[in-house]
């Protein structure tokens, strides 16, 4: 298989030469091996028992092999990072010496020396909507955000495509399966999680059917502001058997180091007059895919409107799917351009946006997603109402869509279908 280039390799062809060591990190199965297996002459995979025996046995082996090392799952053994540190510290002025992979953060209680400075963590996700390559982009999100406002382009892609694309998911390894051996491997992705994965990172499932009901729940809740007890109470409806918060508490804590949670936290702005603001994360797993089968919901009942949310503002369990989606690729353009995403609601739930993407000058984009082929005006007034708030902070706004057309609205607010947004 010709491996699919990523906007992550954009960021790492710049950063390499300068850097001595860079740290993938992301859920399994988006790509960080493939990514980071081209640009290294040794590669120690953790998770293949011969070297991680070796590595365990002889800590010096990651410095002792020729350079570029690729450290796969480094996790599983946690002394690596600190190897690393300390050989970064010997040669500092030599990029490119290291890249470290994992799956997980160390679990709670293990401790590392921080490697700020001399190990720069980058995060990698499923693949966005520019990355398969189901239509060219027209609009980048870096150049709206630097103010270049052209706005323009036309796609062929329709909601039936979208909805393909929410279920084939952004794991490369899966998209391209026929549907039934897709959706195996996405129900041998979950189970591995709650069977493996987190045994392996240092939690013990003792109730994995209870496991499995809070990941279909939250599902449910996907681009919600749901609280976590609705959540639990959605989880265990009908059951006498409830687990203690705490013990659900655990569980979440564990997903979101393995990124299998991936919220979009509340956005806080630093300089801007607005107040009043919640601060609850809005959810999402790490692929719409992942929630779509949890739920179990297919093609047909999405187009037709099945599938129960646990939140009335979310709309359609389709549309929460597709809100996800676009928050999966923005987060991936965000990234290769610094910035951090967020989102923003009032306590009054008056107004909210769906993602404000933020440069490191404090100055934004804010997006609105629809699942509609047409905008209205009524769905542009939370994004009119923030521009009067911030004034020239609000670099532009738009409002991302299943239709046809790029365009701006004469009230300035741009109108961009998700497949012509691109990095």
């Amino acid at each position: 298989m010709s491996y699919q280039r990523r906007v992550i390799d954009d960021v790492l062809d710049e950063a390499l030469p300068d850097l001595p060591a860079v740290a993938l990190e992301g859920a399994k199965g988006v790509g960080k091996t493939a990514t980071a297996a081209r640009r290294a002459t040794t590669i120690l995979s953790l998770d293949d028992p011969r070297n991680r025996a070796s590595v365990a046995a002889n800590f010096d082996l990651v410095a002792d092999v020729d350079r570029p090392v690729f450290i796969d799952e480094w996790q599983l053994e946690p002394q690596v990072w600190d190897r690393v540190r300390r050989a970064v510290d010997a040669q500092p002025d030599r990029g490119g010496q290291f890249l470290l992979a994992g799956s997980a953060n160390v679990a709670p209680g293990v401790r590392i020396h921080s490697g700020a400075g001399r190990i720069v963590s980058l995060v990698m996700r499923p693949m966005s909507l520019s990355e398969r390559a189901i239509e060219e982009p027209t609009v980048s999100l870096r150049s709206v955000a630097a103010g270049e406002s052209r706005i323009r382009g036309t796609t062929t892609i329709r909601m039936s495509d979208y909805v393909d694309e929410i279920l084939r998911s952004g794991f490369p390894g899966i998209r391209d399966l026929p549907p039934r051996n897709r959706e195996r491997q996405l129900d041998g992705y979950l189970s591995r999680i709650v069977d493996r994965d987190m045994p392996e990172n240092g939690i013990r499932v003792r109730r994995p059917a209870s496991l499995r009901s809070w990941l279909r729940a939250y599902a449910a809740a996907t681009a919600s502001t749901a609280d976590y007890t609705t959540i639990l109470d959605a989880a265990t409806a009908g059951s006498p058997d409830k687990p203690a918060r705490s013990t659900v508490d655990v569980y979440r804590e564990h997903l979101l180091r393995m990124f299998v949670l991936d919220p979009v936290e509340a956005w806080t702005p630093a300089f801007a007059p607005l107040k009043r603001l919640t601060y609850s994360p809005k959810h999402h797993l790490v692929d719409p895919a992942l929630a779509a089968r949890v739920v179990g919901v297919g093609a047909a009942g999405l187009l037709v409107g099945e599938g129960e949310t646990a939140s009335p503002s979310t709309g359609t369990w389709l549309g929460a799917l597709f809100e996800s989606l676009a928050v999966q690729s923005v987060r991936v353009y965000a990234d290769a351009m610094g910035a951090r995403v967020g989102h923003l609601r009032t306590k009054s739930g008056d107004h909210e946006v769906d993602i404000i993407v933020e440069r490191d000058d404090a100055r934004c984009v804010a997006l609105e997603v629809k699942l509609a082929d047409t905008v209205r005006d009524d769905d542009v007034r939370h994004l009119r109402w923030l521009r009067a708030q911030l004034g020239e902070r609000l670099i532009d706004a738009a409002v991302l869509h299943t239709g046809r057309h790029a365009y701006r609205r004469p009230d300035g607010i741009a109108v961009v279908p998700l497949a012509l947004l691109g990095p």
